[in-house]
């Protein structure tokens, strides 16, 4: 793309609802040209779209092939909206010289908030009971219910998102172990373990965060589940 290329002339398209603040940062820098779709486009709508597109903003939905690269001879760069870039043939973009940037912080704290109520559902049995209320049954007693406080989570990836769910569960009252294939630096009170097993058995709760790879595909399976205690929960 020329340098001299006026603003008004580069074309952003920006997929999956991304927030308006980004068109409306984009409009105050002088690029006016700014798609926005609420929604991620099939594969034949977006080869159409992105012909003439300088630059594309997804979020996790859209999957950027090398088909649909090959539509592309303006692209400059693909921004992802969220935390990974699985969803794009980085390959295939890395020779057509587009570069693909994610936002690692993005949505560090919602994901972690979002775990711990998941957690509280789980622990109280609040799905369960939810699910009777809605068929007129009302379930008063309070077995398999339990409090969060002094319950064990285990972690298994201690990154940006599991050490902020670490920080928000001690809050709570919980014991807070974890496991990482790099040694990181605890916060607050968490201890690290030194395998997956030895979490998983210590563990009333176990959340995962770790990328999608070869090494973690599958991590969770038959022989792994039977190292749990009985009743813990997975998430």
């Amino acid at each position: 793309m020329s340098l001299s290329l006026a603003k008004d002339k580069i074309r952003f398209l920006l997929l999956e609802g991304v927030h308006p603040i980004a068109k409306q940062a984009l409009n105050e820098a002088g690029y006016t040209t700014v798609t926005c779709c609420a929604e991620a486009l099939n594969p034949d709508d977006l080869s159409e779209q992105i012909k003439d597109i300088h630059f594309l903003g997804i979020r996790s939905r859209t999957q950027i092939t090398q088909s649909i690269l090959q539509h592309a001879p303006k692209l400059t760069g693909i921004g992802c909206f969220c935390i990974g870039t699985n969803q794009v043939d980085t390959t295939t973009a890395a020779a057509c010289g587009i570069p693909v940037f994610n936002a690692p912080y993005a949505n560090t704290r919602s994901v972690a908030e979002l775990v711990l109520a998941e957690i509280i559902f789980l622990m109280r049995g609040i799905p369960k009971r939810n699910a009777a209320a809605h068929r007129g049954q009302w379930l008063k007693d309070a077995k398999a219910s339990h409090e969060v406080r002094g319950k064990t989570l285990g972690i298994i990836g201690y990154g940006h998102i599991g050490s902020q769910l670490g920080i928000l569960a001690e809050g709570l009252g919980m014991r807070v172990k974890y496991f990482d294939i790099e040694s990181k630096l605890p916060l607050g009170n968490a201890q690290a373990v030194e395998n997956i097993q030895a979490l998983l058995s210590g563990s009333d709760v176990v959340s995962l965060h770790v990328p999608e790879t070869p090494d973690t595909e599958c991590m969770i399976n038959v022989d792994t589940l039977s190292l749990m205690k009985p009743g813990a929960h997975l998430i």
